[in-house]
C-alpha cells in the first residue's frame, strides 16, 4: 500500500496555527515525505514526538534542514524569526517535567512567540514558588506542568490573575504513574481559571495560549 500523507497547509490561514505533525508511530519514510514536501513548498512545519532513534532514522537531507531538539523531541521545519513578546510563563514544577516543558516553548516560539521558563518550584518546597511570585504574577497567561499529585495547578491559580492552562505530566510512581492523578488535580481543583490538556500535552498547552493571545489581539 502507497503511503498517504496529507498534511493539512491550509491550517495557519484556518486557524491562525500553523501545521504540526505527530511523528509517534510514523515510518521515517513517512517523516522524510511530510518534510520534504514542507520544504518543497517552503511551508512551516513543526513535529511532535519525534524521538532521537526516528530522527536518527531520517535521510541526511531532512535532517540538515531540521532545527531538532532532543530534549523535547521536537524538530522544525523552516527558520524561527524573532520572537514577540507574549507574556506567557511557563511554570515547571520539577526538573522532570522540563521535556514537556520546553516542548510547550519550542512550540511558541515556533510561531514568533517569546516565553519565561521557570523551573523547580513545586510546592514540596512552598518556598521556591513564593520567592519568585512576585514575577509570576505578571505573566499574562500561564502554563503549569506537574506530575505527582498536581498540587501546583491549584496553588498558582489561587496566586494569580492570569488564566492557568494546565499541563498533567506523567511524572511519578505508584498510584502517580502515568499522569492520571495529575490530570484529576487540575480537573477537581476548586481554584477559579484553570484549563487542562491532555497528559503531556505541552504542545497543546502553547497552542491554547496562542489562540487566547490572538483572540484578545482581535
Amino acid at each position: 500500500m502507497k503511503n498517504v500523507h496529507q498534511p493539512d497547509w491550509d491550517r495557519q490561514n484556518r486557524t491562525g496555527f500553523p501545521e504540526a505533525i505527530y511523528c509517534a508511530r510514523k515510518s521515517a519514510d513517512q517523516i522524510n515525505i511530510i518534510i520534504e514536501d514542507a520544504i518543497t513548498r517552503e511551508r512551516p512545519l513543526f513535529l511532535t514526538a519525534l524521538t532521537q532513534e526516528a530522527y536518527q532514522g531520517l535521510n541526511g537531507d531532512s535532517r540538515a534542514k531540521l532545527d531538532y531538539d532532543p530534549v523535547s523531541a521536537t524538530g522544525i521545519v523552516g527558520k524561527i524569526g524573532p520572537l514577540g513578546s507574549s507574556g506567557i510563563g511557563i511554570i515547571a514544577a520539577g526538573t522532570s517535567d522540563i521535556p514537556v516543558a520546553t516542548e510547550a516553548q519550542r512550540t511558541l516560539a515556533f510561531c514568533g512567540y517569546d516565553s519565561t521558563m521557570i523551573q523547580d518550584v513545586g510546592v514540596a518546597g512552598l518556598w521556591r514558588l513564593l520567592d519568585r511570585v512576585e514575577e509570576i504574577q505578571k505573566f499574562r497567561i500561564i502554563i503549569a506542568l506537574a506530575g505527582m499529585e498536581g498540587a501546583l495547578f491549584s496553588v498558582l491559580a489561587g496566586l494569580v490573575g492570569a488564566p492557568v492552562i494546565a499541563v498533567p505530566t506523567s511524572v511519578g510512581y505508584g498510584v502517580t504513574a502515568g499522569g492520571r492523578t495529575a490530570l484529576e488535580s487540575a480537573l477537581g481543583s476548586c481554584s477559579p481559571g484553570i484549563l487542562s490538556v491532555n497528559i503531556d500535552n505541552g504542545f497543546g498547552a502553547a497552542a491554547a495560549a496562542i489562540k487566547i493571545l490572538q483572540s484578545v489581539a482581535k
